[in-house]
């Protein structure tokens, strides 16, 4: 496996079931490179998800979830955060675009904040916004149209919308998870370009079935099996020379 010298995020050990004795993933160790894009690839029902989830506890929402390992960021372990500071350091975006749809696109950006009783000035909140919506790219498409809702928006600008909503915060991590498996090809390239300038200030850590896109766009790439990490390492090498024959089966399309 890969070995990133002081990485942003170390995963050890991690093992995470949704009930019972029947784990998602098992025995996951990998450190994720700051200011980076790492895609976690592999077939449906590997533990892609679940390994993303887990990275921020988002998979704490289902019932009977339990895991064993831990999660390091810096130098805290996450299990031992709350869960609300964590996922401010550590920002979600999902696969379909989900702007809250009874608020206007620019109450959707500071949505966090209001809805973890953080209170902000006028001002605060204004720069916030504008910060936000133009690191997507979004403010010259919105920003006469601020107090609209932001559902009016197109499925591409939602996603982009989605994204700011994340950035809101500054965290260090944002995790994706297959963010354009609902977009068009066009609305699929902006947000592909999108994450390539975003590296330079947040590290992105990307679930994807696409492996054009974790080809084109990631850094490192992760190989998930049945749960197991089969393979990490830097994208380029991973897709010329597979270590693993299973890797290699499915990048050549013969499993998943």
């Amino acid at each position: 496996m890969e070995h990133i010298d002081s990485p942003v995020l170390k995963i050890d050990d991690l093992s995470v079931s949704y009930g019972g004795d029947k784990y998602s993933i098992r025995n996951v160790s990998a450190g994720i490179a700051r200011n980076k894009i790492t895609a976690i690839m592999g077939p449906s029902g590997c533990g892609k998800s679940t390994l993303l989830r887990a990275v921020n506890r988002m998979h704490e929402l289902y019932p009977n979830t339990h895991n064993k390992g831990a999660v390091y960021l810096g130098d805290e372990n996450i299990y031992k955060l709350n869960p609300i500071q964590l996922r401010r350091k550590i920002g979600m975006v999902f696969q379909r675009p989900n702007p809250f749809p009874t608020m206007s696109i620019y109450d959707n950006v500071i949505a966090g904040f209001n809805l973890n009783g953080i209170k902000l000035k006028r001002p605060e909140k204004d720069e916030i916004v504008e910060r936000s919506l133009r690191e997507v790219g979004l403010w010259d498409e919105v920003k006469d149209a601020l107090h609209n809702r932001g559902t009016f928006l197109s499925g591409g600008q939602q996603q982009r919308l989605c994204i700011a909503r994340a950035l809101a915060y500054t965290p260090e991590i944002i995790l994706l998870d297959e963010p354009t498996s609902a977009l068009d090809p066009i609305a699929t390239a902006k947000i592909e370009d999108l994450l390539v300038k975003l590296k330079k200030d947040f590290t992105i850590v990307l679930v994807t079935h696409n492996m054009s896109q974790a080809a084109r766009i990631s850094d490192y790439s992760m190989f998930m099996y049945l749960g197991e990490l089969v393979e990490y390492g830097k994208t380029k090498q991973m897709f010329t020379m597979p270590k693993d024959n299973r890797t290699e089966e499915y990048l050549t399309g013969k499993i998943g």
